[in-house]
C-alpha cells in the first residue's frame, strides 16, 4: 500500500467516524424529548451504520457511513400524571435512548477517529523522511 492509499483509507475512516459521532450527538440531544402530541411517539434512537467497500481505484477496502437505522426497541415509560402528554394511566412515553450507551459509543467513535488521525500523521512523517532521504 502506498502513501496516498493509506491516507485515503484513513480519510474515509475519519469521515465515517465523524458521521457516527453526529448521529450519536443527535441521540444524546434528544434523550429527554417527549412527543409533541399526546399519545404520539417520542424521538426514536438512531443507530449509525458503517460499511466496508472495495475501492478499485485505490485497490483497498474503505469504510463509508450509511443512512442511520432506527432502533426499534421499546420506548421508556415515565410516570408523570401532571404531564399533558400523559396517557390515562399517567404514563408518558420517552425516547429509547440510554445516555450511558451513547456516551460509550461516542468514546469509541472518538478513539477510532484519533486512530485514523494517527495513521495520517505517521504517513506524513514517513513521506517526509522519504523525501529527505531522496535529497541526500
Amino acid at each position: 500500500m502506498d502513501f496516498s492509499t493509506s491516507m485515503a483509507v484513513a480519510a474515509a475512516g475519519l469521515k465515517a467516524q465523524s458521521d457516527r459521532m453526529k448521529t450519536i450527538s443527535e441521540n444524546l440531544a434528544n434523550a429527554n424529548s417527549a412527543s409533541n402530541t399526546a399519545g404520539g411517539d417520542p424521538y426514536r434512537r438512531k443507530i449509525p451504520t458503517v460499511t466496508a467497500n472495495f475501492d478499485r481505484e485505490l485497490n483497498a477496502e474503505v469504510v463509508k457511513s450509511g443512512k442511520p437505522a432506527n432502533d426499534m426497541s421499546d420506548f421508556h415509560v415515565q410516570y408523570d400524571p401532571g404531564n399533558p402528554l400523559a396517557d390515562a394511566k399517567g404514563n408518558v412515553k420517552m425516547p429509547n435512548v440510554n445516555s450511558l450507551v451513547e456516551i460509550m459509543d461516542m468514546r469509541e467513535a472518538q478513539r477510532s477517529y484519533e486512530a485514523d488521525l494517527t495513521v495520517i500523521d505517521a504517513t506524513k512523517a514517513m513521506l517526509s523522511r522519504t523525501v529527505d532521504l531522496l535529497k541526500k
